[in-house]
């Protein structure tokens, strides 16, 4: 079975980084400053975090930066495996970015708006590890970076991640609900959530299990299908 990556997002403390990782998430989410959405803890309260996290676990910084110094400058506090870039920067940025953090993976978020969202892939590629699509608006007076606990049209995520090579996450609006139908449909490397498993702020036990159980689901299932498909060209 090909495992579907689960990222939790919004980490309130490090105990809710071992409640993630003991049901089964690869990664967690640490919010650094952000101008809405949940989670918001900021770079040093991100770091007491990440330099507790259990082994073998990502840890991802959410950053709202638009500049390469900026966010060379949180990660400079932060001691993370990976950055998350909520806005949808210069390209210019990275080669700076790269430079001044060449061990921080880095994970660029593309806002599933509309169709345009599909030629990003194409100036982000040469820069970037992995993509996350999420749910958001990009402009307005309050710009939304994630957060949103809506979905987005799948099927323009879908054929995102038809068209690249790069691992690439699913969020918005994700919870145990829908997931199965996230995955099956999407097909991503990993799937990121924030507010479907969280009760009144707080990471809920039950819902994440719930969750990670329909996860385990959609990729067996997925995978049943691959090796079906196999089997029958081998035997034609």
């Amino acid at each position: 079975m090909n495992p579907v990556h689960v990222k939790i997002c919004c980490m309130a403390s490090v105990e809710e980084a071992h409640l993630a990782a003991g049901h089964g998430a690869s990664a967690v989410g640490l919010v650094g400053e952000m101008p809405s959405g949940p989670g918001v803890i900021g770079a040093k309260a991100a770091a007491a975090i990440a330099r507790e996290a259990p082994p073998g676990l990502e840890t991802f910084l959410l950053t709202s930066g638009e500049c390469a110094a900026d966010i060379a400058s949180e990660l400079a506090i932060c001691p993370v495996t990976a950055v998350q870039i909520v806005r949808h920067i210069d390209p210019k940025e990275y080669p700076a970015l790269i430079e001044a953090a060449p061990q921080v993976r880095r994970v660029q978020v593309i806002h599933i708006e509309d169709e345009g969202a599909l030629v990003l892939a194409a100036r982000y590629t040469p820069y970037v590890d992995a993509f996350l699509l999420d749910s958001g608006r990009t402009s307005g007076p309050v710009p939304q970076f994630g957060g949103t606990g809506a979905t987005h049209d799948w099927a323009i995520s879908a054929r995102f991640v038809a068209q690249t090579a790069l691992p690439v996450y699913l969020a918005g609006g994700l919870k145990s609900a829908n997931v199965y139908d996230a995955i099956t449909q999407v097909r991503p490397f990993g799937v990121d959530l924030c507010t479907g498993v969280r009760t009144n702020d707080q990471l809920d036990e039950e819902k994440l299990k719930s969750f990670m159980e329909e996860v385990r689901r959609a990729a067996e299932d997925l995978s049943a299908k691959t090796f079906g498909r196999v089997y029958v060209a081998i035997q034609a």
